[in-house]
């Protein structure tokens, strides 16, 4: 819907009034409880403004309450049906597993009946239940929830925003006419008077970037990357079920707020592990959500979401003064991550030098959650320009240019960036270096380092496992060997030189990056421990 409401609509449904007891006006809900207390013991409601939950036994039902509010409409029984439908097929698309059926309410409000026969006086949407504590922010309060954990999912959302189609060009979702709209609204009316300094720079901040922003998003929209996500995604949304990390509780109730950039949904992710103090997970997630897709591209408008998605759950928290918050951050964390993510970046350019099985990837990964940096891999970029298998001259060129490109992207949009690729020959490390100089950020190169018995056992260990993007075998590494070509002195004034064969200290390594990128230059032999 048009207007004023469109501001409330991604937040407002989490300001919870939870219950232990449904209101007494409610027939319905007080006799459906009573009713599945006989069949499964205990039922708890759980109540919001605009729909009541009830748990019962290994299943959940959720009723939607018949109000109209300024962002959606469930007065009538059929635009309750409706989204009921909706809900079913949005949120099976990430979450199968979870949503069961649409269910109608049959009987009357003193004896309803779900499913039974006759004419439905209402509906419910019917779902699987999960522990409280198997919320992906539960299990992260408790430092339960692993980087692999996260980097699955990561995966499994880039996989699930490739898999949808483009939002249609008439809807106009993802415009820059609809951003720009949506940020009018955030700062209207703002609840708090303690906020004003915070709003007024990020007002001026969104201000400066404004016609940047305009192309970049316009682009992306006629790219294809305005989707039909999932709308609200956050670690309150996400859950472990069956083994894996799965995302419920999608929007329903307004397709303007699932048609959104699928970079928006990523930064909505990535914003809410860093106000929850876990900035190097929001780090990884964001580097292997886009190493599975590819989407460098979106890099430019990822802080940009994430600074709207941190005033908008600032918004909410002020909206719940007074309410039970569960364990979320307080408005003030909020404003103040958005405000730290509107300041300028630091980018910084590391590329590696090593050959196969040298740990160049082990170490990139290690340091992505140290600092805060994007990685372009050289293996996972082939593979998905050229397939496997793919090693010749002229591929390598293609491979190189690629990486050169995302690197400047990542850049420009002021990330630090690491390049992981062999850069065996000084025609692949210069361009890299030329781009670094021209945009006036510093260069470093990463040689790994190990003995040759080293490298063949850990290739030929890579190979038997068989789950790695690198296809390097030991015949390559005995190919690429004769290939290398020394660092200039140049080069070597910019390097760390890194023996991989015993233990490495990531943050003794992030400190080394921070002095070489300092301008220190010196050829560096860090020291490493097992």
């Amino acid at each position: 819907p048009a207007g004023r409401g469109t501001l409330f609509c991604v937040c407002q449904r989490t300001l919870l009034q939870m219950s232990a007891e449904p209101p007494a006006g409610n027939t319905l809900v007080q006799a459906l409880r009573a009713k599945l207390a006989r069949d499964c013991g205990e039922v708890v409601v759980h109540e919001t403004h605009i729909s009541w939950v009830l748990l019962a036994g290994t299943q959940a039902f959720k009723i939607k309450k018949p109000v109209r509010l300024g962002f959606l409409d469930f007065s009538t029984l059929e635009s309750r049906r409706h989204c009921c439908e909706e809900e079913l097929r949005i949120n099976r698309r990430l979450a199968s597993a979870l949503y069961l059926a649409v269910v109608p309410i049959t009987g009357t409000p003193d004896a309803p009946c779900l499913g039974g026969e006759g004419v439905p006086i209402e509906y419910a949407v019917q779902m699987r239940r999960f522990a409280d504590g198997d919320l992906a922010s539960a299990r992260l309060a408790r430092g339960a929830l692993s980087a692999a954990e996260m980097g699955s999912f990561a995966a499994h959302l880039s996989a699930f925003h490739e898999f949808l189609p483009p939002a249609a060009k008439e809807s106009g979702f993802g415009t820059p006419v609809r951003l720009n709209r949506d940020l009018d609204l955030l700062f209207s009316d703002w609840p708090a008077a303690v906020d004003a300094p915070a709003l007024d720079a990020l007002r001026q901040w969104f201000a400066r970037c404004k016609e940047q922003r305009d192309r970049w998003v316009a682009q992306r929209a006629a790219a294809g990357r305005v989707r039909e996500c999932h709308g609200d995604l956050h670690l309150d949304n996400v859950a472990s079920f069956g083994g894996k990390l799965i995302a419920f509780d999608a929007l329903e109730f307004d397709a303007g707020l699932r048609g959104i950039d699928v970079v928006s949904e990523l930064a909505f992710v990535t914003m809410d592990l860093r106000a929850r103090g876990h900035a190097g997970l929001a780090h990884a997630f964001a580097a292997s959500y886009l190493e599975a897709g590819g989407d460098y591209d979106g890099l430019p408008l990822l802080r940009t979401y994430e600074v709207y998605r941190a005033m908008g759950r600032a918004r909410i928290a002020r909206l719940r003064a007074g309410l039970s918050t569960a364990g979320a951050p307080p408005a003030s964390t909020y404003m103040a991550l958005a405000l730290e993510l509107a300041q300028p970046g630091n980018p910084r350019l590391l590329i590696t030098q090593g050959l196969p099985g040298s740990g160049k990837t082990w170490i990139t990964q290690a340091l992505l959650g140290v600092t805060g940096a994007m990685r372009v891999r050289s293996d996972v970029e082939r593979n998905r320009m050229l397939g496997r298998d793919r090693h010749s001259g002229a591929d390598s060129d293609a491979v190189y240019a690629r990486l050169l490109e995302v690197a400047r992207i990542s850049l420009q949009s002021g990330y630090p960036t690491i390049v992981d690729a062999a850069f065996l020959q000084r025609a692949q490390r210069s361009p890299f270096a030329a781009l670094a100089a021209g945009l006036g950020v510093p260069f470093t190169l990463l040689q790994c380092t190990a003995p040759l018995d080293v490298l063949r056992a850990r290739v030929r260990e890579r190979a038997a496992r068989g789950q790695d993007a690198s296809q390097a075998d030991e015949e390559v590494l005995e190919l690429l060997r004769t290939r290398i070509e020394p660092l200039t002195g140049d080069e070597a004034g910019r390097a760390i030189v890194l023996d991989t064969s015993g233990g490495t200290v990531v943050p003794a390594l992030a400190r080394e990056w921070d002095r070489m990128a300092g301008g220190i230059t010196g050829k560096t032999d860090l020291e490493t421990h097992p």
